[in-house]
């Protein structure tokens, strides 16, 4: 029998199913969300490559048989209209945001989905242990930001690292690291505490994901390596077609988060 919790994802993907939009931080808090990543079969090895060349910002969780748009993390949902939000690319470029993928999936029966850990799985973990975060405070998405650091190539793929922070109070600063260190499968530890102008981040108030939230005095900005990461590799090497996740709005699945912990 379905947890109280499972049954809380299982419902969330049949309001997103219905038509629901909303960002999955803090939804059915307990379970693994995922980063969603649809390529045709062509591109799949080189992703396949990629992921495992920079498995901070890529660990992956699934990989779907070709044309299949199952997972077992979640066995009887649909990867296309289980999500939120949907992400269309072609050759690079943002073609259109949508609720429900199955018209664009339908367009090719070669597609490969991966499923990639997402920092939202550990954040109930922090929450736990007293560490707040303002964009669940706040019902907001959480920031994302483009970096100026280069994720090693595969193939044809190549692109720069994105990054999600969270503003947290200085004294609670290495507790929070060594909490999310014991979940590497979804980012793990931070790749970057304090200035952001290390990472080539011009302004924290303007991200290039997500929104924007304050950072008060008494905090200092962490960051870890996000799932957004494929959507800039999917910009730099122009693939000619791709379906993502629209950032923040993640596959929630039947799996416990704990099961990722170490």
């Amino acid at each position: 029998m379905a947890s109280a919790n499972q049954t809380k994802a299982n419902e969330a993907r049949l309001r997103y199913r219905a038509g629901s939009v909303e960002p999955t931080a803090g939804v059915a808090l307990g379970y693994t969300q995922a980063n969603l990543v649809v390529l045709p079969k062509e591109w799949a090895y080189d992703f396949l490559v990629f992921a495992q060349r920079n498995p901070k910002p890529c660990p992956i969780l699934d990989v779907s048989d070709v044309g299949s748009f199952k997972t077992f993390l979640a066995p009887s949902s649909d990867l296309r209209t289980d999500l939120p939000l949907y992400r269309i690319w072609r050759d690079g470029k943002l073609s259109e945001e949508l609720r429900d993928a199955r018209k664009a999936w339908d367009e090719r029966d070669d597609l490969v989905s991966f499923l990639i850990g997402c920092s939202f799985t550990f954040e109930s973990a922090l929450l736990d242990a007293g560490i707040s975060l303002r964009h669940i405070d706040q019902n907001l998405n959480v920031s994302m930001y483009l970096t100026n650091q280069s994720c090693r190539p595969a193939g044809r793929l190549s692109g720069n690292l994105v990054v999600s922070m969270r503003p947290i109070k200085a004294s609670l600063v290495q507790k929070a690291r060594d909490i999310t260190a014991l979940y590497p499968s979804v980012h793990g530890a931070p790749v970057h505490i304090g200035s952001p102008s290390e990472l080539g981040i011009a302004s924290l108030s303007k991200p290039d994901f997500g929104d924007a939230v304050e950072i008060k005095n008494d905090e200092v900005p962490m960051f870890w390596a996000c799932g957004v990461t494929p959507q800039a590799i999917v910009m730099a090497s122009k693939i000619p077609f791709a379906i993502t996740h629209a950032p923040g709005h993640m596959f929630i699945t039947d799996v416990l988060e704990s099961n990722y912990k170490v």
